[in-house]
């Protein structure tokens, strides 16, 4: 894991230094992502400059350093991720021929590329990655994404010049990178809690898709192509269906995690995982216990003091799967010390507010270990969150109701008071009743009248009518289209994996880790393991309304039930009274009107809601904390883009007498 990032500027050909120069500051500017090791390398005939910083997991000599080039001199590669499969490649008739440095994956990576193309070799990779690719000979640089979008890629063509990195922070170390937010992306984040891709904050700045490459040359021209699509997934799932019995899937899917969670163990620095004691974590960490690999190393945190605490459960899995386990006790204040770093260590706005819970077990795990492995995707890919519930609900029943009804049903359940509701569930934690019961039921009073699509957009919509919020009273597009014959479940995980997955829960997993320099890698994303979920029957995902069937068999081989069977948590906070009491100064200043919103938001339709809030009238606490989270992060990022502009103009400048 590590950082990368460059630059094509013709104004620069011929001054190396300046190229240097521009080309390591931009490399700092991520310096947390790889405090291992440094790298540069310039094309400076035509202006080109490659950058990385280094976190040493694989082959940890000289040999494994970058940028890398290839040994017939056409490619220079920068790298940020891990390739799992490298030792299948390097017995490939293709690369027959290389004389091997080393053994890290980047060579084998920008030999691949030499050997077979950059599509053939990208498409041979099992891995997360992003990588810029350089070619010498016909001067054109790719950059590419792995296929789910676990590792991050921005980049922006401006005024004939090129900048990329793994964050937006290294771009605007270079004067000519657009530094205007975009209100168009404000709208969609307010919308969903995040800047859905391509799109970024910055006008001008954009992300490279997940199963990506996109193609700049010198002359200017970029052309985008998709090597992988999860519609294409879809669609050979279709095809294809898995028709066999319950062994035998159970059988299939054990196997292909278990290898998967193998590959991904491959470490020369050492390695960990993160525990919650749920079902994905549990079943990542059991699998790396049967490995026989060594000993495992498990890593939670613990929130007693604000009702979300899954320590105790993580513990007990711990001890039964036998790993060595840490855990670290969280109190309130140390979570609201975290607030103020969220803005500097996300780029964008993110109302996720489990990145601060998601930061601190990072932290913990970097204190023991330099990689972890995660649960992420299970909900995703095996139908596991609680909106799946209540849209197959909805769409099955809800649907028959006439729609006078529906509104009469919605008037009633809207009465009922949030906060009871939300403090009955905190009571009764644990048992059968839903975390954040109020708020789920505010939700569902709202959408009674809506068709099944609308519902969905609804339940991910965190500030439902955004334009009031606007001051150009604009509200954001959807999230795009589904392919055709996908059910009501289907289209939702479908969205949920090509929106959510990558743009919320996979880019604060990124932040939050590399920033103490931690590869966090999630087995459960293997593309071969996404392939096979849509290949799944609907018996497989939900059974007798029970959700991620087929993975909880999996667990059931190495865990008892009791010890997991439980609602689901997650990494929750309470917003809601972090506003009013302990966060209430915080609030008050990033609401004060004189500066509130910097002309893209309207100030009113907020403070109405913090009024309403802090009397307890409604809890708003999920939309405030999206509305504060975009304002403190405009405040820290317009200081900051100032000052940066004027230290890249000064950066550029070229001494007199050169």
């Amino acid at each position: 894991m590590c950082g990368i990032a460059g630059l094509i500027d013709p104004s620069l050909a011929a001054q190396p230094e300046a190229l240097q120069r521009s080309a390591r500051d931009m490399a700092n500017a991520i310096a947390h992502r790889g405090p291992d090791g440094e790298g540069v390398w310039i094309d400076a005939a035509i202006g080109v400059a490659i950058s990385h910083r280094r976190l040493a997991i694989i082959d940890l000599s000289e040999a494994g350093a970058q940028p890398m080039m290839s040994a017939d001199g056409r490619w220079v590669v920068s790298y940020n991720g891990e390739i799992y499969n490298t030792e299948e490649i390097r017995r490939e008739p293709s690369v027959a021929w290389v004389k091997w440095r080393g053994h890290s994956d980047t060579e084998v990576l920008v030999e691949s590329v030499a050997s077979k193309g950059i599509t053939a070799a990208i498409k041979s990779l099992n891995g997360m990655y992003a990588m810029a690719l350089w070619d010498r000979r016909e001067r054109v640089l790719h950059l590419v994404r792995d296929r789910l979008g676990i590792k991050p890629l921005f980049f922006t063509f401006h005024g004939g010049k090129v900048a990329f990195g793994s964050e937006i922070k290294a771009l605007l170390r270079l004067g000519f990178v657009p530094r205007e937010i975009d209100a168009a992306a404000v709208s969609s984040y307010l919308k969903f809690g995040y800047v859905p891709a391509p799109g970024a904050i910055l006008g001008g700045i954009e992300k490279v898709m997940p199963g990506e490459i996109v193609s700049i040359g010198v002359n200017g021209r970029i052309s985008r192509s998709r090597y992988w699509r999860l519609e294409d997934a879809v669609a050979q799932g279709f095809e294809a269906p898995l028709e066999v019995g319950d062994r035998e899937a159970i059988e299939t899917f054990s196997s292909l995690l278990a290898d998967a969670v193998s590959r991904q163990m491959i470490s020369d620095v050492p390695l960990g995982a993160f525990l919650s004691g749920g079902i994905d974590s549990s079943s990542i960490a059991a699998l790396m216990m049967a490995a026989g690999k060594g000993p495992v190393r498990t890593f939670s945190i613990g929130f007693p003091d604000l009702g979300f605490d899954e320590s105790a459960y993580a513990a007990r899995v711990a001890r039964h799967i036998g790993s060595v386990h840490s855990e670290l006790v969280i109190t309130a204040a140390d979570a609201l010390a975290t607030v103020p770093l969220v803005p500097e260590m996300y780029d964008e706005p993110l109302a996720d507010a489990s990145q601060i819970p998601t930061f601190l077990v990072s932290k913990l795990t970097r204190s023991h270990v330099t990689v972890a492995l995660s649960g992420d995707g299970g909900d995703e890919l095996f139908a596991g969150y609680d909106r799946y519930k209540i849209l197959t609900w909805f769409s099955r029943y809800a649907g028959l109701m006439p729609i006078r009804f529906r509104g009469a049903a919605g008037a009633i359940l809207g009465a009922l008071p949030p906060a009871i509701l939300n403090h009955l569930s905190h009571l009764f934690r644990g048992g059968m009743v839903p975390q954040r019961l109020g708020d789920k039921v505010r939700n569902l009073s709202c959408v009674l009248s809506l068709d099944p699509d609308g519902f969905y957009t609804r339940l991910v919509s965190l500030v439902p009518d955004v334009g009031l919020h606007m001051a150009d009273r604009e509200n954001p597009p959807g999230l795009g289209g589904t392919p055709p014959g996908l059910g009501v479940l289907d289209r939702a995980r479908f969205l949920d994996t090509v929106t959510y997955l990558p743009d919320d829960i996979l880019q604060k997993v990124d932040r939050a880790s590399m920033a103490v320099a931690l590869e966090a890698r999630p087995p459960l994303l293997d593309h071969r393991i996404v392939e096979f979920a849509w290949r799944l029957p609907p018996r497989f995902l939900v059974r007798n309304g029970e959700t991620k069937w087929l993975l909880r068999r999996v667990l059931d081989r190495f865990v008892p039930r009791h010890l997991v069977e439980r609602p689901k948590m997650g990494f929750g906070v309470p917003i809601g009274e972090w506003l009013r009491v302990p966060l209430r100064d915080w609030t008050e200043d990033l609401l004060a009107p004189a500066r509130y919103g910097g002309g893209i938001l309207d100030v009113k339709p907020a403070q109405e809601i913090w009024r309403k809030h802090i009397s307890g009238e409604k809890d708003y606490g999920y939309q405030l904390w999206t509305l504060l989270s975009f304002e403190a992060w405009r405040r820290q990022w317009a200081e900051q883009m100032e000052r940066r502009a004027a230290q890249a103009s000064n950066a550029m400048a070229i001494p007199a007498g050169r």
